[in-house]
């Protein structure tokens, strides 16, 4: 075979995705390797958005979490710390962990959702990415960040 000719054509279509959830996974997909293996964060976020196939705006929104939450990453930590005491950061699940910051972030820094917004998103990725108990974990310590109001499973 020779390389002239049209490239061939995926057998799928080329969907870019756009929207906040696509952009919150590919943040805590991020923060979760740079957690694991310290890989460059804008790397790993340019390598994942690609993969996603995510819109201009939805990578944006994901940089912007990333960024936020690392440049926080101590305050985030420190509430989390108070909030579950009986859950030690360092034995936390890296997922979970994770998943917190992306919130707190968004509750306590970004200020652009609503509360029940981000919690629910918060309980979506850790049923996604987490272990059984994880979606009951954070939608527990996140009521208690906001008030103790609990927003469902």
């Amino acid at each position: 075979m020779t390389s002239e000719g049209p490239a061939p054509r995926p057998l799928w279509p080329q969907v870019r995705r756009g929207g906040r959830h696509p952009a919150r996974r590919l943040a805590l997909q991020t923060l979760f390797e740079i957690d694991f293996s310290r890989a460059d964060p804008n790397e790993t976020w340019q390598r994942g958005a690609f993969r996603a196939g995510l819109t201009e705006d939805a990578a944006a929104f994901a940089w912007s979490i990333i960024g936020g939450v690392l440049e926080h990453r101590r305050q985030l930590d420190e509430e989390i710390a108070t909030l579950a005491p009986e859950f030690p950061l360092d034995q936390m699940p890296r997922i979970d962990r994770n998943v917190l910051r992306i919130a707190l972030y968004e509750l306590r820094v970004a200020g652009d959702a609503p509360a029940s917004v981000v919690i629910d998103e918060a309980v979506e990725l850790a049923k996604l990415f987490g272990s059984e108990a994880s979606p009951k974990f954070v939608n527990g310590v996140l009521a208690t960040a906001v008030g103790g109001r609990e927003t469902g499973p």
